[in-house]
């Protein structure tokens, strides 16, 4: 990775502005972040600890989209795909979490047009962090804290303080479309020993997670099926199937489509829908084969912890550590709460 100096994180954006549509995470009036364009030129400051509590999934693999059209003329008819026009765009200041969910997106979503043609265009800037989020365990499952190698186009490095106040950036360039886009900056490559202090920070960031036995034990007994089946029931009466983990997860891919009828035939949309809902997989026959809401729970947590899923996606599990379930279920059943009851179970 070639590595450069940078003054502030606004310079970046600002330049990159120019040509692009960025977006970054910026507070709202409720005190909650979420994803906002910024106009070129904004003399907003960029929060570097902020992380909203919705990931970025949403600008590749869409809440809400229409996939093709149905004509059905009498003589011909046809099939029209709806391809999505996309600008090109800059994801700036993505956390090293939502960065690995992206690339496990790409994977699974490899060769969907609508992902392809969102993914294509947009440019991800991504920063390192020094400090846990809220819930967040993604050293755990090797996610963060620092920005993982091919995951962003560029990374924003933060300098080591001096007298509690930040020194500067370093900028790494990731690949061939980072390198284009700061092209003509006029950076200055980064002094020698940039990566030392990367590596030193990075330990210092790991060393201040919350304690991960229990985890890693809980991830350790479910791939071994060494969970109690009343376990399960048990969750799964806490469960209030409100979708809200996995609305907030930036991993989840599950989806639903209808047809709607048209004046000339129709058109498929294709939404988000949740694997924790009841009639998620109920057959055209009627059978459900997980209408019980543990077998449901059981599903979600094999699907993100399962090492023989995890081999199929590059060795990387369907769970980034952002913690946001935890932050996010009203029946206190999220990460931590579920594996630590199936580590003592």
């Amino acid at each position: 990775m070639k590595v450069y100096k940078l003054e502030r994180p606004e310079f970046l954006r600002n330049w990159l502005s120019e040509e692009r549509e960025v977006f970054q995470p910026v507070m709202d009036a409720t005190g909650n972040g979420s994803w906002q364009p910024i106009a070129h030129g904004a003399v907003e400051e960029f929060d570097d600890e902020l992380r909203p509590l919705m990931s970025p999934k949403d600008f590749f693999f869409s809440e809400r989209e229409d996939l093709f059209r149905f004509e059905a003329g009498a003589e011909n008819p046809t099939f029209k795909p709806i391809i999505p026009r996309i600008e090109k765009r800059v994801l700036f200041g993505v956390k090293a979490c939502d960065l690995k969910a992206i690339a496990y997106q790409d994977k699974h979503f490899a060769t969907d047009p609508n992902y392809q043609a969102r993914r294509r265009q947009t440019l991800l800037v991504g920063i390192d962090c020094h400090a846990p989020c809220e819930g967040g365990f993604c050293p755990t499952v090797d996610a963060g804290p620092t920005v993982r190698d091919g995951t962003a186009d560029l990374v924003l490095i933060p300098m080591p303080s001096v007298a509690g106040e930040q020194a500067g950036w370093w900028l790494g360039c990731n690949s061939q479309a980072g390198e284009h886009a700061i092209w003509g900056m006029n950076l200055k490559l980064a002094e020698e020993g940039w990566d030392y202090w990367r590596k030193l920070t990075e330990k210092r960031a790991k060393a201040s997670f919350p304690n991960d036995t229990q985890l890693l034990n809980g991830i350790r007994r479910l791939n071994a099926r060494a969970i109690p089946d009343e376990l399960w029931d048990k969750l799964g009466i806490q469960c209030l199937s409100c979708s809200g983990c996995t609305m907030v997860c930036p991993s989840c891919s599950c989806y639903a489509v209808e047809d709607i009828k048209t004046p000339t035939g129709y058109v498929r949309e294709r939404f988000w829908d949740s694997c924790l809902m009841e009639g998620f997989q109920k057959e055209a026959s009627g059978a459900n084969p997980t209408q019980a809401s543990g077998k449901r729970v059981q599903r979600f947590w094999f699907h993100k912890f399962s090492d023989d899923i995890a081999s199929r996606m590059d060795d990387s599990y369907g769970c980034v550590g952002c913690g946001r379930c935890e932050v996010t279920c009203p029946g206190s059943i999220g990460v931590h709460s579920v594996m630590e009851a199936i580590a003592n179970a």
